[in-house]
C-alpha cells in the first residue's frame, strides 16, 4: 500500500476517534473564544446562579465542537461549582463560585486528577459559550457542600479516566460520573462506592453512546482515554442530561436550564 493511502487512512481513523470522545475533560486548554467574552459570560453564570440562590450547583460546558457530539450529548465536561470564599491574588477575599472538577492529567490522559478552579478557567477552552446549569435541593446543595469541605469528595475519586467510563462500575471514571458519585453519596449519605454503584444501578438511567463499535474500537487502540474495558452490551455512560433526568424523575432539583451567550434561559 503506498504511504499517502496509509496516511489518508490513519487520518480518517483519527477523525473518526476524535468523533467518539464525549467527556474530554481537559484543563489549560487554549481559549478559542475572545478572553472579554468567556469573562462577562462566566459572569453571566455566575449571576443565574446567585440570583437563584444557589449555595452549589451543577455546571456544564461544550469542549468539542457540537456537530461532532453524539446523538444526544450536548455537554463534554461537567462539575460541582459551591460559593466560598476566595483570596484573589491580591489577598483579597471575594466571594464567588469555586468550581470542582475532575480533569484529565496533562501527560496522562488515562489518568485524572481533583482540581478547583472558578468560572472563567472553567470557560476557557469552551467551543461555544453555552453552560448548562441543574441547581439541586437545598438539602442536596447542603451535602454536597459538607462533603467538599471535609475531603470525602476524594473518596470517591477513581484516577483511571475513560471518556465513555461506565457508571455501573468502578473500572474507570470521567468528570460526569464523579459528578454522578458526589449526587449520589450526598443522596444517600454514603461513601462507600461499592454501594453507590448498585444504587446508580437501580435507579441512574445513562446516556447510550450513539457511535459506532468501529469508532470506538479504533480509539481504544489509538488514545489512551478511550476504552470500551468497562463495557458489556450496549455502551452507556453519564451525561449532563442523564443527570438531569435522574434528579428530576425524584424530584431533587430546583431548576434546571442551559444559558447562552446572548442571555436567553431555556428549562430543560
Amino acid at each position: 500500500m503506498k504511504m499517502s493511502k496509509i496516511v489518508i487512512i490513519f487520518s480518517t481513523i483519527c477523525l473518526l476517534v476524535t468523533g467518539s470522545s464525549v467527556a474530554g475533560s481537559k484543563k489549560d486548554q487554549p481559549a478559542l473564544i475572545e478572553p472579554e467574552k468567556i469573562a462577562t459570560f462566566a459572569k453571566e453564570v455566575e449571576r443565574y446562579a446567585a440570583e437563584k440562590g444557589a449555595l452549589a450547583f451543577i455546571v456544564a460546558r461544550v469542549g468539542r465542537p457540537e456537530k461532532d457530539l453524539p446523538k444526544g450529548i450536548h455537554f463534554t465536561h461537567t462539575a460541582v461549582a459551591v460559593y466560598s470564599n476566595i483570596q484573589l491574588d491580591s489577598g483579597e477575599v471575594v466571594q464567588g463560585y469555586a468550581i470542582h472538577n475532575l480533569y484529565q492529567s496533562p501527560d496522562q490522559p488515562e489518568k485524572s486528577e481533583l482540581i478547583t478552579d472558578y468560572p472563567v478557567d472553567f470557560f476557557w477552552g469552551a467551543q461555544t459559550l453555552k453552560a448548562g446549569i441543574i441547581i439541586p435541593t437545598p438539602e442536596i446543595q447542603l451535602r454536597l457542600i459538607e462533603m467538599i469541605a471535609s475531603g470525602e469528595n476524594k473518596q470517591l475519586h477513581n484516577e483511571n479516566y475513560s471518556v465513555i467510563a461506565n457508571p455501573f462500575n468502578q473500572q474507570f471514571q470521567n468528570c460526569t460520573e464523579h459528578t454522578l458519585d458526589m449526587l449520589n453519596a450526598a443522596i444517600y449519605k454514603t461513601t462507600d462506592i461499592a454501594q453507590l454503584k448498585v444504587n446508580t444501578k437501580a435507579h441512574f438511567a445513562p446516556q447510550k453512546v450513539h457511535t459506532s463499535r468501529f469508532k470506538l474500537m479504533f480509539g481504544s487502540m489509538l488514545m489512551d482515554d478511550v476504552t470500551m474495558k468497562d463495557h458489556r452490551g450496549k455502551i452507556v455512560t453519564t451525561t449532563f442530561g442523564s443527570i438531569n433526568r435522574y434528579l428530576k424523575k425524584y424530584d431533587l432539583t430546583e431548576t434546571s436550564v442551559t444559558l447562552l451567550e446572548n442571555g436567553e434561559i431555556n428549562t430543560i
